[in-house]
C-alpha cells in the first residue's frame, strides 16, 4: 500500500507541483486548500507525511501544526515558509513541525526532507538501536524525562541544544537522538569545537579546494560534506570563535557550503546538534557568542542533570559500570562491600559519571580481593594538592596514582577558574596549549 501525503497550500500551482513531486516518490497525494478541509481529511485518511504553507485562508500554518501535534502525534509535519524567514521556520520547529521548506521550493530539497521524514520509525515501534534505558541509565524522575524529551525530538529535524556540566553524558544524548532518528542510517559526525585551532576551522567545517593554502595538496571534503544525510554533532560550541559562528550560521540557514578557495556553494542536507558545558545564554549576554546563532541553534534545550542532583540512581550506574569492568577483566570477579556503596552516595561528584567510573576503576584496579571495601575507595578530594602534601601519608597510594590525581585536580580547578576557557587555564598552568589538550584528552576531562 502506498504511503500518503496531505498537502495543503491556497496556491493551486503550488499544490499541483508538490503532488507531482510526491506522485513520482511513489506517494499518493491529497489536497486541501485551507485547515478546515485538512482537518477533515485528517479524520477520513491516515497520512504518512504532511506538507503545509504558513499563511493560509481560514489560519495560520501553526495552528494546523498544532493540532496534529495534538491529535496526530505519529504525523511529521514540513512547514513552507517565506524565503528567508528564519524567526517564522523557528517558531514552525517549536511548535512540533519536523522541518521546513522556504520558498521557493526547491524539489532536491523537498524529497529529502520527504524522505528522512517516512523513515522515522511510529511512535511505540522497537527502535533498532539498544533501548534507551540500557544505555542512558537512570531511574530518577529528571532522567526519565529526559528519555521521553529524547524520543521526542529524535522525530523532528530541529537543532537541538544540549546543555549540561562536564561528564553528565552530553555525547550519549546526542548520540541517542541520532540512533532514534530518520537519519539513523547516515553518518554520525562528532567534533569537538575546543580542539580544532581557530585557523583550521573554516578548512575542518567546509573543505578546501587544492591549492587553496599552504599543504593543500588536493580537494579535501570538510565535515559537513563528511555529515550530508546524517547528523553533525559540534561539542563545546561555546569554544567557536566570532569569526566562524558567522560562517556557521550562514550554513545552517542557507543549508549550503562554500569549501575555502571555492567559488561556488553546494547544497548540504545535514541536522546539527551541539552541546557545551558552560551557560550559553550567559555567554550571548557578555557578548562572546552571537544571539542570532544562538537562536537558531537553541530551538529545542535538553539539559542533562548533574550526578549530585540524581543520586538515587548511583547504585544503577555503580553496578553497571562494575559489569563492563569485569567484562573487560581476566581477574576473579569484584563486587562492592555496601559500605563502599554507601560512601559513592554520599560524595560529591564535580566530574560527575565520568567521575564515578575514574573512582570505580582505580578501586577495582587496586583492589587484590573479590570485595572492594570501603578503604578501596579512593575519592577526589581526598588527594590533597601539592600545599596539602605534608598530610597525606606516605605509601597508601601508589606514587604515580597519587601524582596524576594531583594534575588531574590541578586541571579541573584551572578550568574552572578560567570559565571553560582552556588557553586562560593553559596560561594558569604555565603550559601550552597544545600541552592542555593533551592533558585533557589524558585524563578523559
Amino acid at each position: 500500500m502506498k504511503k500518503q501525503v496531505l498537502i495543503v497550500d491556497d496556491e493551486p500551482d503550488l499544490r499541483s507541483l508538490l503532488s507531482i513531486t510526491m506522485s513520482r516518490m511513489n506517494l499518493k497525494c491529497f489536497e486541501a486548500e485551507n485547515i478546515e478541509r485538512a482537518k477533515k481529511l485528517l479524520l477520513s485518511q491516515k497520512f504518512d507525511l504532511c506538507l503545509t504553507d504558513m499563511r493560509l485562508p481560514d489560519g495560520d500554518g501553526l495552528d494546523l501544526v498544532d493540532h496534529i501535534q495534538q491529535h496526530y502525534a505519529d504525523l511529521p509535519v514540513a512547514v513552507i515558509t517565506a524565503y528567508g524567514n528564519v524567526e517564522t521556520a523557528v517558531r514552525a520547529l517549536r511548535f512540533g513541525a519536523f522541518d521546513f521548506i522556504a520558498k521557493p521550493v526547491k524539489l532536491e530539497t523537498l524529497r529529502k526532507i520527504a524522505e528522512a521524514a517516512l523513515n522515522i520509525p511510529k511512535l511505540g515501534a522497537q527502535p533498532s538501536v539498544v533501548p534507551m534505558a540500557e544505555k542512558l541509565l537512570g531511574n530518577s524522575a529528571s532522567m526519565q524525562s529526559l528519555r521521553e524529551m529524547i524520543s521526542k525530538v529524535a522525530r523532528s529535524q530541529s537543532p537541538v541544544y544540549i546543555q549540561g556540566s562536564t561528564g553528565t553524558g552530553k555525547e550519549l544524548v546526542a548520540r541517542l537522538i541520532h540512533e532514534l532518528s530518520g537519519r539513523k542510517e547516515a553518518p554520525w559526525v562528532p567534533v569537538n569545537c575546543g580542539a580544532i585551532p581557530s585557523e583550521l576551522m573554516e578548512s575542518e567545517f567546509f573543505g578546501h579546494k587544492k591549492g587553496s593554502f599552504t599543504g593543500a595538496h588536493q580537494d579535501t571534503a570538510g565535515l559537513f560534506e563528511v555529515a550530508s544525510g546524517g547528523t553533525l554533532f559540534l561539542d563545546e560550541i561555546a569554544e567557536l570563535p566570532m569569526s566562524m559562528q558567522v560562517k556557521l550560521l550562514r550554513s545552517i540557514q542557507e543549508r549550503k557550503i562554500k569549501p575555502v578557495g571555492s567559488t561556488k556553494e553546494f547544497p548540504v542536507d545535514v541536522r546539527i546538534l551541539c552541546a557545551t558545558h558552560t551557560n550559553l545564554l550567559e555567554r550571548v549576554r557578555a557578548g562572546k557568542f552571537r544571539n542570532d546563532l544562538f537562536y537558531r541553534l537553541n530551538v529545542i534545550e535538553l539539559n542533562v542533570p548533574d550526578l549530585n542532583n540524581r543520586r538515587e540512581d548511583i547504585p544503577l550506574l555503580t553496578d553497571k559500570i562494575l559489569t563492563q569492568l569485569n567484562n573487560n577483566s581476566n581477574q576473579e570477579e569484584k563486587s562492592l562491600a555496601p559500605g563502599s556503596l554507601e560512601i559513592l552516595y554520599r560524595h560529591n561528584y564535580l566530574g560527575n559519571i565520568r567521575e564515578l567510573e575514574n573512582i570505580l576503576e582505580r578501586a577495582f584496579t587496586l583492589c587484590d580481593r573479590n570485595i572492594i571495601k570501603p578503604e578501596d575507595i579512593i575519592l577526589q578530594d581526598s588527594f590533597p594538592l601539592a600545599d596539602q602534601a605534608k598530610n597525606y601519608e606516605p605509601g597508601s597510594v601508589p606514587l604515580d596514582d597519587h601524582l596524576a590525581e594531583i594534575e588531574r585536580v590541578a586541571l579541573i580547578e584551572a578550568i574552572e577558574k578560567s570559565n571553560g576557557n582552556k588557553t586562560a587555564a593553559a596560561t594558569l598552568l604555565g603550559m601550552s596549549f597544545r600541552s592542555m589538550r593533551y592533558k585533557l584528552k589524558k585524563y578523559k576531562l
